[in-house]
């Protein structure tokens, strides 16, 4: 009598099994890295333009770190660009009235914060899709920051702020980067390590079963708001520092970015599942994009066409994604 065997599963069986949209950005980064270094050898991989992709995906990172929990429970934040510039020329403002950086900076924070318990509140307590709420959240930051200094750009000229806030080097390396991995650190840690983070995904899997076992969705939701506001107040320090000055054009053109790193980095557009590595591997693609296709000569308006792309291929993932 023979025994049976179990047979091995074979490699294309396997290969089919994987499942590809997780590591959809991983590929897709090596992808363009490559491209980009082999028909634009001579610059891009030059190591001073290296370190331009990381420096310029810095507040990238740190708004996508915030997005990354809106998401993670089925919300959206569309306020992210115009809470950046009011917090940009907030903190310049008082940065000329006061001399004190250390005031500045929490001047710019405040605006962060209040701007996430308005957008908290309609959601939460008066019962608005935050679609609504924060678009028109957009709109009314966009027309106070005009009106702040009206269209005026504001210098920031104080060397401790520039040097915290985006200027500054700290053990050889550009202070961005220290940016950069504290927020990706504490946006982990949060989501992986700490309750916070699970019930930020139970509350997207689904809000009422949430609640049945416990979870104050309504609390969560309105920390979700606050957190991603206040990491767009402080990509405005971070602008404000780099460039040493505030316009209220800053951040305009941002909310496309960080949404489309975010989706891209393997956070589901419907909740429920969510993922701070990836958010920061997607804010360096895009980064990366934006380089190359500048120094391939590409003017502004097709770097907007190629980031529309990639959320349109990006929201497709997540949406078979969730069908699965």
């Amino acid at each position: 009598m023979s025994i049976p065997t179990l047979e091995k599963p074979k490699l294309l069986d396997q290969v089919k099994g994987v499942a590809w949209n997780n590591y959809v950005v991983y590929i897709g980064f090596a992808i363009v890295f490559l491209f980009f270094a082999v028909t634009q050898s001579s610059v891009f991989l030059n190591s001073t333009n290296l370190f331009n992709i990381v420096i310029q995906a810095a507040p990238i990172t740190v708004m996508a770190i915030g997005m990354v929990f809106v998401l993670g429970t089925g919300e959206i934040d569309l306020s992210v660009g115009s809470t950046v510039a009011l917090s940009a020329l907030t903190t310049a403002v008082v940065l000329q009235g006061t001399g004190q950086w250390w005031i500045a900076a929490l001047a710019g924070l405040a605006i962060g914060l209040a701007v996430g318990l308005v957008n908290g509140f309609f959601v939460t307590v008066i019962r608005l899709p935050s679609f609504l709420v924060t678009l028109a959240s957009m709109g009314l930051l966009a027309g106070l920051a005009r009106q702040l200094t009206d269209l005026q750009s504001v210098p920031v000229t104080d060397k401790a702020f520039v040097w915290l806030f985006g200027g500054g080097d700290l053990l050889g390396l550009p202070i961005m980067l220290w940016w950069t991995a504290a927020a990706v650190l504490v946006g982990w840690h949060l989501l992986r390590q700490r309750r916070y983070g699970a019930h930020v995904l139970a509350v997207g899997n689904s809000a009422s079963a949430a609640r049945v076992s416990g979870i104050k969705v309504n609390r969560v939701r309105m920390m979700v708001f606050v957190g991603s506001a206040m990491t767009a107040a402080l990509a405005g320090l971070l602008y404000a520092g780099r460039l040493h000055g505030a316009r209220y054009t800053l951040g305009e053109t941002d909310l496309m970015t960080v949404i489309a790193a975010v989706i891209v980095g393997g956070t589901s557009l419907f909740g429920g599942k969510a993922t701070v590595v990836g958010a920061l591997i997607g804010s360096l693609l895009m980064s990366m994009i934006n380089n190359g296709l500048i120094l391939a000569g590409l003017n502004v308006s097709q770097q907007m066409i190629v980031r529309g792309i990639i959320i349109l291929i990006a929201v497709s993932f997540s949406l078979r994604g969730k069908k699965s």
